[in-house]
């Protein structure tokens, strides 16, 4: 099948319509059947809808009900987030509106954190990781449907259609134990719980410091592809990144998991949809967590030894908590 994206301006059609039509623009048709289970992977990193830090519940909402006249086998779900202040994702699912509409329409909606789980074993550079996934993703369905929102991650660049999947990984603690492996671990995840097809929801992205500080930015567009790595090349070309500056994206591409720009159809010129540049402010209260994110010792060391916490409450000292931890954190 030919690698295709569809890019919608929400100035002029609503998230509904610019997903219908984007799902039959790049086939989703010849992709499933009325038997084909899907799984919805949206950005739900914070614990209440803020514009460019997570996707907009309207446009999840949107690709169920487009979704539905193809298939009624959906499920949805994320995992607890928060990192080392981890939230429950149920929290967020009622927060959002999402708990409500899912038991509305019939839609299973997940935390994939309470979900059964497959070790798969993951190999590179020598190295051999055992790593805990939901057997929901690994084994049950057929295809996952990744909604990113395009924002600057002061880890890793961006956070696009592979990033996403970085929440499907069940437990905060090995996503923070596996951060220094971070570009080998995220493609075999992608891969174990079969992402194939993408939905950027652009409405507005999020500039200068992520994933949930930073500058939201009004965008209005959507993407909907049937290849995760073109809708990260794509939405990099709008944001106006080089991609192979992103080092998980340059080694996708060295992986063969991001097509070339000359093997994607689009149904429009992308150039119209650009708007400001997006770049990286990283503060410098950033630099423990960057510092840890590329090191095991430092991984260890901030997040797993018995000073952790010392060191996050000298942190909090010079920059504020990024959500009320004492109303929605759990216990570690």
């Amino acid at each position: 099948m030919n690698i295709r994206a569809y890019l919608g301006n929400l100035n002029k059609d609503s998230y509904i319509d610019i997903i219908s039509q984007g799902l039959d623009y790049i086939k989703f048709g010849e992709l499933v059947s009325s038997n084909t289970q899907v799984f919805i992977k949206p950005n739900l990193t914070y614990p209440m809808y803020r514009h460019g830090v997570m996707t907009n519940p309207e446009a999840v909402k949107a690709a169920i009900l487009a979704i539905r006249e193809y298939t009624s086998n959906i499920v949805i779900g994320d995992a607890d987030s928060g990192g080392y202040n981890r939230f429950s994702m149920d929290e967020v699912y009622k927060e959002t509106g999402l708990w409500e509409f899912t038991k509305n329409n019939g839609v299973e909606i997940v935390n994939l954190s309470n979900t059964k789980r497959k070790t798969v074993q993951i190999s590179f550079e020598n190295k051999q990781i055992d790593l805990d996934l939901p057997s929901l993703l690994t084994d049950d369905i057929d295809l996952l449907i990744t909604m990113p929102v395009p924002k600057i991650h002061a880890n890793t660049g961006v956070s696009l259609s592979f990033k996403n999947q970085w929440g499907c990984i069940p437990e905060p603690a090995d996503r923070l134990r596996l951060h220094p492996y971070f570009k080998h671990v995220i493609l075999e995840v992608n891969k174990a719980v079969k992402s194939r097809i993408s939905i950027i929801d652009g409405m507005y992205g999020l500039n200068f410091n992520g994933p949930m500080l930073g500058t939201p930015i009004e965008l209005e567009w959507v993407m909907i592809s049937n290849n995760i790595g073109a809708s990260a090349r794509l939405a990099c070309e709008l944001m106006q990144i080089q991609i192979e500056k992103i080092e998980h994206l340059r080694f996708a591409i060295e992986s063969g998991s991001i097509p070339k720009r000359s093997e994607i159809e689009t149904n429009t010129e992308i150039f119209g949809f650009q708007k400001e540049k997006f770049e990286l402010h990283r503060k410098i209260t950033d630099i423990p967590g960057y510092l840890a994110f590329n090191s095991p010792f430092l991984a260890y060391l901030g997040y797993f030894s018995p000073v952790s916490d010392l060191l996050h409450r000298i942190l909090y000292l010079f920059r504020e908590p990024l959500y009320d931890y004492d109303k929605y954190s759990r216990s570690k």
